[in-house]
């Protein structure tokens, strides 16, 4: 039997100097790009146990390392900061740079020691500011979108409330387009529109006969039930479920690579295929390479969203451990730098020495952000 993956199906010339139709180039085209969004999905899950498996036991607890010592790191900042060797620039340098790190830990960790000292270097409390943050946020998506998102959004989490502000978007532009939907439905239909909506029946109707002739012939190849022979019969009970799921799912690519695999048709029936069916066939290979598309787009966001990978990176499925490899190298400099500032907490002079350090590095930056490049 045929080994074959989505590569195997394709239109070819009966001679060497013919040349392909439109239809048969455009049948060609969608094999292809099918087969490599299919490998690019079979690579993702592949690739995504062994990569969650090498974070959770590498990376994740570096990140928890991190996040305490930064924590501590504060804690001993907020201790250091009444001292009476810091001159008034230094306690300044110290306050602000609290300021932003207790604004940090309580947005990513939601500690209330640290909404208590962001109370104590902001002056208002975090909870309430981030409150007035959403209602004015609301406030201005609605003057913007001229709709009300009512009165019963979680004002206590931003996560949530944002959320719970796309559902609501998503609900009244779904009740929009179904309100514009019944105002077409009302309209007298010109002949023009009545016969557009005709062809587009008759279309679909020829699309799925096409599907139907095909699974037809399958499974009359492949009734277990016909079968006297034990294994046989297991095979064919296998092969026919494979059947069933791809016609559910008006998979055509892998119905004709059943029809393949039990050579119930070969290369000449696929390169004598008409006009008319190729036509038919591109329309539903075009659906299922959207539909595949999609599950890739969502993938890769899903895996860029859960481990905070950049968005505008490039990433493909045999690159993601040499990333991961990469960022837990970045994760164990950051945690020896912030176990150093902690350490240079220890006393006044090495506190000192590390506000000038940092102040250095602050001007740095400031430099280099204020140049015209």
């Amino acid at each position: 039997m045929k080994d074959l993956f989505s590569d195997s199906i394709s239109v070819t010339p009966k001679q060497n100097s013919e040349r392909l139709s439109k239809p048969q180039k455009l049948f060609n085209s969608l094999i292809d790009r099918i087969g490599k969004q299919r490998a690019l999905l079979a690579g993702w899950e592949a690739a995504m146990p062994r990569f969650q498996q090498h974070y959770a036991a590498n990376m994740q607890p570096l990140i928890e390392q991190t996040e305490a010592m930064r924590l501590e790191f504060v804690r001993r900042l907020d201790k250091a900061f009444s001292h009476k060797g810091l001159n008034k620039t230094e306690r300044r340098f110290v306050r602000d740079l609290l300021h932003d790190l207790v604004s940090e830990l309580a947005n990513e960790t939601d500690n209330a020691e640290m909404k208590t000292l962001y109370r104590k270097y902001a002056g208002v409390d975090f909870d309430q500011e981030e409150a007035e943050m959403m209602a004015g946020m609301k406030a201005m998506l609605e003057h913007e979108l001229g709709m009300d998102l009512g009165d019963d959004l979680d004002m206590s989490s931003p996560d949530v409330f944002i959320q719970q502000m796309q559902a609501r978007l998503a609900e009244e532009q779904d009740k929009q387009v179904q309100a514009e939907n019944e105002r077409r439905a009302k309209r007298k239909k010109s002949a023009k529109q009545i016969a557009k909506e005709e062809k587009l029946l008759e279309e679909e109707k020829r699309v799925n006969l096409s599907l139907r002739e095909i699974y037809r012939k399958l499974a009359s190849a492949l009734h277990p039930d016909r079968e006297l022979d034990p294994a046989e019969r297991e095979r064919k009970t296998v092969l026919m479920q494979r059947v069933n799921q791809a016609y559910d799912k008006k998979n055509l690519l892998q119905l004709l690579e059943l029809q393949l695999e039990i050579e119930h048709i070969d290369q000449a029936a696929i390169n004598s295929l008409s006009e008319e069916r190729l036509t038919h066939y591109n329309k539903i290979l075009k659906e299922q390479l959207a539909e595949l598309e999609e599950q890739v787009q969502f993938v890769d966001y899903d895996f860029r969203m859960r481990f905070g990978i950049d968005p505008f990176a490039s990433l493909k499925p045999d690159s993601i451990m040499r990333i991961l490899e990469k960022d837990i190298v970045l994760a164990r400099q950051e945690l020896r730098d912030i176990e150093s500032d902690v350490n240079a907490t220890e006393n006044l002079a090495t506190l000192k020495t590390l506000i000038k350090e940092m102040r250095r590095r602050q001007r740095d930056e400031d430099y280099f952000d204020d140049m015209p490049f």
